[in-house]
Protein backbone atom coordinates (compact mmCIF):
# COMPACT_ATOMS: atom_id res chain seq x y z
CA UNK A 1 0.00 0.00 0.00
CA UNK A 2 1.75 3.05 -1.06
CA UNK A 3 1.24 5.82 1.53
CA UNK A 4 2.79 9.24 2.80
CA UNK A 5 6.39 9.20 3.58
CA UNK A 6 7.05 10.67 7.82
CA UNK A 7 10.28 11.88 8.51
CA UNK A 8 11.19 10.47 12.47
CA UNK A 9 14.60 12.24 13.01
CA UNK A 10 16.95 10.55 10.78
CA UNK A 11 14.55 8.03 9.06
CA UNK A 12 11.62 7.55 7.08
CA UNK A 13 8.62 5.92 7.54
CA UNK A 14 6.51 4.78 4.45
CA UNK A 15 6.55 5.98 1.43
CA UNK A 16 8.88 3.25 0.33
CA UNK A 17 10.83 3.56 3.42
CA UNK A 18 12.29 -0.08 4.71
CA UNK A 19 9.85 -1.36 7.44
CA UNK A 20 11.23 0.84 10.96
CA UNK A 21 11.71 -1.76 13.60
CA UNK A 22 11.35 -0.51 17.17
CA UNK A 23 10.28 -1.04 20.97
CA UNK A 24 9.73 0.71 24.06
CA UNK A 25 11.82 1.17 27.48
CA UNK A 26 10.35 -0.50 30.70
CA UNK A 27 12.63 2.42 32.86
CA UNK A 28 10.93 4.94 34.36
CA UNK A 29 11.90 8.27 32.15
CA UNK A 30 12.79 10.54 35.98
CA UNK A 31 15.49 7.26 36.36
CA UNK A 32 17.72 9.14 34.21
CA UNK A 33 21.14 6.61 34.26
CA UNK A 34 18.44 3.74 33.93
CA UNK A 35 16.86 4.93 30.74
CA UNK A 36 20.22 5.79 29.01
CA UNK A 37 21.88 2.59 30.05
CA UNK A 38 18.65 0.78 28.31
CA UNK A 39 18.61 3.10 25.44
CA UNK A 40 22.19 2.54 24.93
CA UNK A 41 21.05 -1.28 24.87
CA UNK A 42 18.27 -0.97 22.23
CA UNK A 43 19.96 0.71 20.10
CA UNK A 44 23.17 -1.78 19.98
CA UNK A 45 20.75 -4.62 19.81
CA UNK A 46 19.09 -2.59 16.36
CA UNK A 47 15.87 -1.02 17.75
CA UNK A 48 15.68 2.15 14.86
CA UNK A 49 13.24 3.96 17.11
CA UNK A 50 12.49 4.11 20.68
CA UNK A 51 10.14 4.43 23.04
CA UNK A 52 9.84 6.47 26.22
CA UNK A 53 6.93 7.04 28.70
CA UNK A 54 5.96 10.69 29.79
CA UNK A 55 3.56 10.49 32.22
CA UNK A 56 3.25 14.37 33.07
CA UNK A 57 4.79 17.47 33.34
CA UNK A 58 7.44 16.48 35.98
CA UNK A 59 9.10 14.03 33.40
CA UNK A 60 9.78 16.59 30.59
CA UNK A 61 13.41 17.69 32.22
CA UNK A 62 14.62 14.02 32.44
CA UNK A 63 13.69 12.89 28.80
CA UNK A 64 14.95 15.94 27.52
CA UNK A 65 18.39 15.17 29.45
CA UNK A 66 18.19 11.65 28.34
CA UNK A 67 17.26 13.53 24.88
CA UNK A 68 20.29 15.77 24.66
CA UNK A 69 22.93 12.70 26.35
CA UNK A 70 22.21 10.67 23.87
CA UNK A 71 23.12 12.85 20.98
CA UNK A 72 26.39 13.66 22.84
CA UNK A 73 27.03 10.10 22.78
CA UNK A 74 26.50 9.84 18.80
CA UNK A 75 23.31 7.52 19.33
CA UNK A 76 20.94 9.56 16.71
CA UNK A 77 17.74 6.89 17.75
CA UNK A 78 14.83 8.96 16.89
CA UNK A 79 12.72 9.23 20.60
CA UNK A 80 9.51 9.00 21.06
CA UNK A 81 7.45 10.14 23.67
CA UNK A 82 4.28 8.02 24.87
CA UNK A 83 1.72 10.20 26.30
CA UNK A 84 -1.81 9.56 27.94
CA UNK A 85 -4.44 12.13 28.66
CA UNK A 86 -2.35 14.87 29.06
CA UNK A 87 -2.11 17.71 26.28
CA UNK A 88 0.40 19.91 28.21
CA UNK A 89 2.98 17.33 28.83
CA UNK A 90 2.64 16.25 24.71
CA UNK A 91 2.51 19.71 23.58
CA UNK A 92 6.17 19.82 25.70
CA UNK A 93 7.57 16.76 24.79
CA UNK A 94 6.99 17.71 21.19
CA UNK A 95 9.94 20.32 21.75
CA UNK A 96 12.38 17.91 22.56
CA UNK A 97 11.75 14.87 20.87
CA UNK A 98 11.28 13.85 17.62
CA UNK A 99 7.64 12.32 17.63
CA UNK A 100 5.17 11.84 20.69
CA UNK A 101 2.32 8.92 20.37
CA UNK A 102 -0.82 10.43 21.70
CA UNK A 103 -4.81 8.90 21.69
CA UNK A 104 -6.36 12.72 21.22
CA UNK A 105 -9.69 11.41 22.27
CA UNK A 106 -8.08 10.70 25.58
CA UNK A 107 -7.33 15.16 26.19
CA UNK A 108 -10.30 15.49 26.85
CA UNK A 109 -13.71 13.79 27.92
CA UNK A 110 -15.53 16.71 26.13
CA UNK A 111 -14.86 15.49 22.35
CA UNK A 112 -14.91 19.77 21.14
CA UNK A 113 -11.78 20.28 24.08
CA UNK A 114 -10.03 17.39 22.83
CA UNK A 115 -9.91 18.68 19.18
CA UNK A 116 -8.84 21.99 20.86
CA UNK A 117 -6.21 20.87 22.45
CA UNK A 118 -5.45 18.59 19.39
CA UNK A 119 -5.08 21.40 17.04
CA UNK A 120 -2.57 23.15 20.00
CA UNK A 121 -0.13 19.94 19.86
CA UNK A 122 -0.59 19.99 15.77
CA UNK A 123 0.64 23.74 15.87
CA UNK A 124 3.76 22.77 18.41
CA UNK A 125 4.42 20.02 16.61
CA UNK A 126 4.54 22.16 13.45
CA UNK A 127 6.83 24.61 14.62
CA UNK A 128 9.20 22.20 16.00
CA UNK A 129 9.20 19.55 13.02
CA UNK A 130 7.73 16.64 15.16
CA UNK A 131 5.94 13.86 13.93
CA UNK A 132 3.09 12.53 15.92
CA UNK A 133 1.36 9.52 16.06
CA UNK A 134 -2.12 8.68 16.36
CA UNK A 135 -2.45 5.49 18.91
CA UNK A 136 -5.92 4.11 19.17
CA UNK A 137 -6.11 0.45 20.82
CA UNK A 138 -9.04 -1.35 21.43
CA UNK A 139 -9.68 -1.10 24.96
CA UNK A 140 -9.71 2.92 25.08
CA UNK A 141 -11.59 4.05 22.43
CA UNK A 142 -13.87 6.02 24.66
CA UNK A 143 -17.89 6.17 25.24
CA UNK A 144 -18.35 8.82 22.41
CA UNK A 145 -17.16 6.08 20.20
CA UNK A 146 -18.18 3.39 21.39
CA UNK A 147 -21.89 4.28 21.61
CA UNK A 148 -21.88 5.01 18.11
CA UNK A 149 -20.20 2.14 16.59
CA UNK A 150 -19.91 -0.42 19.24
CA UNK A 151 -16.25 -1.72 20.78
CA UNK A 152 -15.70 -2.91 17.29
CA UNK A 153 -13.07 -2.61 14.63
CA UNK A 154 -15.81 -0.25 12.71
CA UNK A 155 -15.10 2.32 15.78
CA UNK A 156 -11.64 2.30 15.90
CA UNK A 157 -11.56 2.88 11.97
CA UNK A 158 -13.89 5.44 12.85
CA UNK A 159 -11.87 6.63 15.45
CA UNK A 160 -8.63 7.54 13.88
CA UNK A 161 -10.36 8.54 10.42
CA UNK A 162 -11.73 11.72 12.43
CA UNK A 163 -8.17 12.65 13.48
CA UNK A 164 -6.72 11.67 10.52
CA UNK A 165 -9.06 14.06 9.13
CA UNK A 166 -8.38 16.96 10.87
CA UNK A 167 -4.84 16.55 10.60
CA UNK A 168 -5.17 16.72 6.72
CA UNK A 169 -7.55 20.12 7.21
CA UNK A 170 -4.80 21.63 9.40
CA UNK A 171 -2.27 21.05 6.66
CA UNK A 172 -0.42 18.83 9.09
CA UNK A 173 1.40 15.45 7.62
CA UNK A 174 3.57 14.11 9.88
CA UNK A 175 1.16 11.81 10.84
CA UNK A 176 1.54 7.99 11.67
CA UNK A 177 -1.30 5.64 12.74
CA UNK A 178 -1.86 2.62 14.88
CA UNK A 179 -4.94 0.82 15.51
CA UNK A 180 -3.88 -2.27 18.41
CA UNK A 181 -5.69 -5.07 19.66
CA UNK A 182 -4.79 -8.11 22.05
CA UNK A 183 -7.43 -9.80 19.58
CA UNK A 184 -5.11 -10.73 16.31
CA UNK A 185 -8.84 -11.06 14.67
CA UNK A 186 -10.19 -7.40 15.90
CA UNK A 187 -6.33 -6.11 14.87
CA UNK A 188 -6.25 -7.27 11.87
CA UNK A 189 -9.75 -6.47 10.64
CA UNK A 190 -8.82 -2.96 12.54
CA UNK A 191 -5.67 -1.99 10.39
CA UNK A 192 -7.41 -3.31 6.78
CA UNK A 193 -10.83 -0.87 7.56
CA UNK A 194 -8.51 2.44 7.95
CA UNK A 195 -6.15 1.21 4.82
CA UNK A 196 -8.77 1.43 3.06
CA UNK A 197 -10.69 3.99 4.56
CA UNK A 198 -7.41 6.32 4.23
CA UNK A 199 -7.49 5.25 0.04
CA UNK A 200 -10.59 6.22 -0.52
CA UNK A 201 -10.26 9.42 1.43
CA UNK A 202 -6.78 10.22 -0.80
CA UNK A 203 -4.43 10.46 2.03
CA UNK A 204 -2.91 7.66 3.17
CA UNK A 205 -0.18 7.83 6.22
CA UNK A 206 2.13 5.35 7.08
CA UNK A 207 0.50 2.76 9.84
CA UNK A 208 2.39 1.55 12.76
CA UNK A 209 1.09 -2.13 13.62
CA UNK A 210 1.65 -4.48 16.25
CA UNK A 211 -0.50 -7.12 18.61
CA UNK A 212 -1.22 -5.35 22.07
CA UNK A 213 -0.41 -6.86 25.41
CA UNK A 214 0.51 -10.24 23.52
CA UNK A 215 2.18 -11.80 26.56
CA UNK A 216 5.87 -13.66 26.41
CA UNK A 217 7.69 -16.54 25.48
CA UNK A 218 6.82 -18.47 22.10
CA UNK A 219 2.78 -17.82 22.95
CA UNK A 220 3.48 -13.83 22.47
CA UNK A 221 6.09 -13.92 19.60
CA UNK A 222 3.58 -16.28 17.60
CA UNK A 223 0.94 -14.54 18.72
CA UNK A 224 2.78 -11.07 17.66
CA UNK A 225 3.64 -12.93 14.16
CA UNK A 226 0.32 -14.08 13.19
CA UNK A 227 -1.31 -10.60 13.71
CA UNK A 228 1.89 -8.20 11.99
CA UNK A 229 2.54 -10.83 9.35
CA UNK A 230 -1.05 -11.13 8.10
CA UNK A 231 -1.10 -7.31 7.31
CA UNK A 232 2.59 -6.95 6.53
CA UNK A 233 1.81 -9.61 3.55
CA UNK A 234 -0.73 -7.58 2.34
CA UNK A 235 1.26 -4.08 2.22
CA UNK A 236 -0.32 -2.80 5.18
CA UNK A 237 2.50 -1.61 7.73
CA UNK A 238 5.77 0.33 7.97
CA UNK A 239 6.52 0.32 11.42
CA UNK A 240 6.66 -2.56 13.59
CA UNK A 241 6.85 -3.32 17.57
CA UNK A 242 6.41 -6.81 18.84
CA UNK A 243 5.13 -6.11 22.35
CA UNK A 244 6.65 -9.00 24.94
CA UNK A 245 6.48 -9.05 28.79
CA UNK A 246 9.89 -9.32 28.83
CA UNK A 247 13.44 -7.07 28.60
CA UNK A 248 12.91 -5.02 25.29
CA UNK A 249 15.84 -5.83 23.99
CA UNK A 250 13.90 -9.42 22.91
CA UNK A 251 11.17 -7.81 21.30
CA UNK A 252 13.94 -6.84 18.53
CA UNK A 253 15.11 -9.96 16.83
CA UNK A 254 11.44 -11.38 16.36
CA UNK A 255 10.53 -7.41 14.83
CA UNK A 256 13.85 -7.55 12.37
CA UNK A 257 12.83 -10.96 11.36
CA UNK A 258 9.51 -9.42 10.10
CA UNK A 259 11.09 -6.48 8.74
CA UNK A 260 13.64 -8.90 7.10
CA UNK A 261 10.64 -11.22 5.30
CA UNK A 262 8.60 -8.04 4.31
CA UNK A 263 11.36 -6.07 2.83
CA UNK A 264 11.99 -9.28 0.67
CA UNK A 265 15.57 -9.88 2.58
CA UNK A 266 14.94 -13.54 3.87
CA UNK A 267 12.48 -16.31 2.98
CA UNK A 268 10.76 -18.98 4.54
CA UNK A 269 12.76 -22.03 5.41
CA UNK A 270 9.31 -24.17 4.50
CA UNK A 271 10.45 -26.22 1.28
CA UNK A 272 7.45 -27.89 0.17
CA UNK A 273 3.63 -27.18 1.05
CA UNK A 274 0.44 -29.01 -0.38
CA UNK A 275 -3.02 -28.14 0.76
CA UNK A 276 -5.66 -31.21 0.95
CA UNK A 277 -9.54 -29.39 1.45
CA UNK A 278 -8.87 -27.58 4.08
CA UNK A 279 -5.56 -29.26 5.95
CA UNK A 280 -2.37 -27.66 5.18
CA UNK A 281 0.67 -30.50 4.85
CA UNK A 282 4.11 -27.85 5.32
CA UNK A 283 7.37 -29.10 5.00
CA UNK A 284 10.53 -27.33 6.57
CA UNK A 285 14.41 -27.74 6.49
CA UNK A 286 14.82 -24.87 9.67
CA UNK A 287 18.32 -23.38 10.36
CA UNK A 288 17.03 -23.54 14.10
CA UNK A 289 14.45 -24.13 16.30
CA UNK A 290 13.58 -20.32 16.67
CA UNK A 291 13.39 -19.78 13.10
CA UNK A 292 11.07 -22.77 12.48
CA UNK A 293 8.58 -20.82 15.18
CA UNK A 294 8.98 -17.80 13.56
CA UNK A 295 8.47 -19.17 9.89
CA UNK A 296 5.66 -21.35 10.48
CA UNK A 297 3.40 -18.41 12.63
CA UNK A 298 3.92 -15.93 9.13
CA UNK A 299 3.45 -19.02 6.89
CA UNK A 300 0.20 -20.00 7.73
CA UNK A 301 -1.14 -17.47 10.76
CA UNK A 302 -3.20 -15.30 7.68
CA UNK A 303 -4.46 -18.74 6.34
CA UNK A 304 -5.66 -19.00 9.40
CA UNK A 305 -7.11 -15.66 10.26
CA UNK A 306 -9.05 -15.57 7.42
CA UNK A 307 -10.48 -19.26 7.17
CA UNK A 308 -8.88 -20.17 4.28
CA UNK A 309 -7.09 -23.40 5.75
CA UNK A 310 -8.69 -24.97 8.77
CA UNK A 311 -5.49 -27.06 10.40
CA UNK A 312 -1.89 -27.25 9.14
CA UNK A 313 0.57 -30.10 9.63
CA UNK A 314 4.42 -29.72 10.53
CA UNK A 315 6.69 -31.83 8.90
CA UNK A 316 10.71 -31.70 8.13
CA UNK A 317 12.96 -30.72 10.82
CA UNK A 318 15.24 -27.67 12.43
CA UNK A 319 18.77 -27.79 13.46
CA UNK A 320 19.60 -28.15 17.12
CA UNK A 321 22.53 -26.00 18.74
CA UNK A 322 25.04 -28.27 17.44
CA UNK A 323 23.71 -28.58 13.80
CA UNK A 324 22.10 -32.05 13.89
CA UNK A 325 18.73 -32.09 12.06
CA UNK A 326 16.10 -33.39 14.64
CA UNK A 327 12.80 -34.28 12.48
CA UNK A 328 8.76 -32.71 13.39
CA UNK A 329 6.88 -35.58 11.82
CA UNK A 330 4.84 -36.97 14.77
CA UNK A 331 6.84 -35.25 17.80
CA UNK A 332 5.65 -33.23 20.41
CA UNK A 333 7.23 -30.04 19.70
CA UNK A 334 5.15 -29.93 16.15
CA UNK A 335 2.14 -30.59 18.07
CA UNK A 336 2.94 -27.72 20.63
CA UNK A 337 3.64 -25.28 18.01
CA UNK A 338 0.52 -26.15 15.72
CA UNK A 339 -1.21 -25.73 19.26
CA UNK A 340 0.11 -22.13 19.61
CA UNK A 341 -0.52 -20.77 16.26
CA UNK A 342 -4.05 -22.16 16.16
CA UNK A 343 -4.53 -20.17 19.58
CA UNK A 344 -3.06 -16.99 18.08
CA UNK A 345 -5.52 -17.48 15.41
CA UNK A 346 -7.72 -17.90 17.74
CA UNK A 347 -9.84 -20.94 15.82
CA UNK A 348 -8.72 -23.31 18.71
CA UNK A 349 -7.83 -23.35 22.62
CA UNK A 350 -6.04 -25.64 24.19
CA UNK A 351 -5.24 -23.74 27.20
CA UNK A 352 -5.92 -20.50 28.69
CA UNK A 353 -5.80 -17.13 26.71
CA UNK A 354 -3.40 -14.68 28.32
CA UNK A 355 -3.42 -10.76 27.60
CA UNK A 356 -0.36 -9.24 29.06
CA UNK A 357 0.82 -5.66 28.58
CA UNK A 358 4.98 -5.42 28.33
CA UNK A 359 5.41 -3.22 31.07
CA UNK A 360 6.97 0.42 30.89
CA UNK A 361 7.96 3.52 32.91
CA UNK A 362 4.56 3.40 34.54
CA UNK A 363 4.53 0.03 35.76
CA UNK A 364 5.18 0.05 39.55
CA UNK A 365 5.23 -3.96 40.04
CA UNK A 366 7.65 -6.91 38.75
CA UNK A 367 5.54 -7.83 35.87
CA UNK A 368 7.19 -10.33 34.29
CA UNK A 369 7.38 -11.99 36.82
CA UNK A 370 3.92 -11.37 38.12
CA UNK A 371 3.15 -13.02 35.03
CA UNK A 372 4.62 -16.10 34.62
CA UNK A 373 3.48 -17.12 38.20
CA UNK A 374 -0.15 -16.41 36.72
CA UNK A 375 0.16 -18.59 33.91
CA UNK A 376 2.22 -21.36 36.51
CA UNK A 377 -1.12 -21.67 38.43
CA UNK A 378 -4.09 -21.27 36.00
CA UNK A 379 -2.54 -23.49 33.40
CA UNK A 380 -5.36 -25.77 33.89
CA UNK A 381 -7.85 -23.44 33.00
CA UNK A 382 -8.74 -24.20 29.56
CA UNK A 383 -10.38 -21.15 27.16
CA UNK A 384 -10.13 -18.73 30.16
CA UNK A 385 -8.95 -14.94 29.21
CA UNK A 386 -6.73 -13.79 31.87
CA UNK A 387 -5.08 -10.53 31.99
CA UNK A 388 -1.96 -8.88 33.63
CA UNK A 389 -1.57 -5.21 33.50
CA UNK A 390 1.05 -2.85 34.50
CA UNK A 391 -1.56 -0.30 35.76
CA UNK A 392 -4.66 1.69 35.31
CA UNK A 393 -3.61 3.63 32.38
CA UNK A 394 -4.77 1.22 29.49
CA UNK A 395 -5.52 -1.90 31.69
CA UNK A 396 -9.08 -2.46 32.29
CA UNK A 397 -9.45 -0.84 28.22
CA UNK A 398 -7.42 -3.05 27.11
CA UNK A 399 -8.34 -5.80 28.92
CA UNK A 400 -11.85 -6.12 27.52
CA UNK A 401 -11.83 -9.44 26.44
CA UNK A 402 -10.72 -11.02 29.74
CA UNK A 403 -12.84 -12.83 31.88
CA UNK A 404 -10.39 -11.97 34.66
CA UNK A 405 -7.95 -9.28 35.40
CA UNK A 406 -4.81 -8.57 37.90
CA UNK A 407 -4.40 -5.01 37.62
CA UNK A 408 -1.40 -2.96 39.20
CA UNK A 409 -2.08 0.09 41.30
CA UNK A 410 1.09 1.23 42.81
CA UNK A 411 2.26 1.19 46.17
CA UNK A 412 1.95 -2.40 45.65
CA UNK A 413 -1.52 -3.20 45.57
CA UNK A 414 -3.57 -4.26 42.92
CA UNK A 415 -7.27 -4.32 41.64
CA UNK A 416 -8.70 -7.62 40.46
CA UNK A 417 -11.05 -7.26 37.47
CA UNK A 418 -13.83 -9.82 36.81
CA UNK A 419 -14.77 -8.84 32.91
CA UNK A 420 -14.59 -4.98 33.23
CA UNK A 421 -16.05 -4.86 36.82
CA UNK A 422 -13.48 -4.09 39.60
CA UNK A 423 -14.41 -7.23 42.24
CA UNK A 424 -11.71 -6.60 44.78
CA UNK A 425 -9.83 -3.12 45.03
CA UNK A 426 -6.43 -2.00 47.34
CA UNK A 427 -5.25 -5.90 47.24
CA UNK A 428 -1.64 -6.56 48.63
CA UNK A 429 0.38 -7.53 45.74
CA UNK A 430 1.43 -10.29 48.54
CA UNK A 431 -1.97 -11.78 48.38
CA UNK A 432 -2.79 -10.53 44.93
CA UNK A 433 -2.65 -14.02 43.05
CA UNK A 434 -4.06 -15.73 46.06
CA UNK A 435 -7.12 -13.65 45.66
CA UNK A 436 -7.49 -13.48 41.97
CA UNK A 437 -7.19 -17.78 42.29
CA UNK A 438 -10.04 -17.87 44.96
CA UNK A 439 -12.61 -15.40 43.15
CA UNK A 440 -11.93 -17.66 39.99
CA UNK A 441 -12.76 -20.54 41.92
CA UNK A 442 -15.65 -19.30 43.46
CA UNK A 443 -17.14 -18.29 40.06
Amino acid sequence: MATRKVKVGNIGIGGGSPIVVQTMCNTHTSDVEATLAQCRKLHEAGAQMIRLTVPGLQDIKPLREIHERLRSEGIDTPLVADIHFSSETAIEAAKVVEKVRINPGNFHRDHQKACEQFSRLVEVCREHGTAIRIGLNHGSLGERITSLYGNTPLAMKEAAMEWIRMCVENGFYDVVVSLKASNTIVMVEAYRLLARAMEEYGTVFPLHVGVTEAGNGDAGRIKSIVGISSLLSEGIGDTVRVSLTEPPENEIPVAGYLADRYDRRLHSSMISVGIDGKTAVATYDSPSKERLLMDFAADFGKMLLDRKIDEVVLKGSYADEDGKPVRLEGSQYAAYLTDELMQAARRRFYRPEYIACPGCGRTMYNLEETFNEVKRRTAHLKGMVIAVMGCIVNGPGEMADADWGYVGEGNRRVTIYRGKNPVAMHVPETEAIDRLLSLIEKG
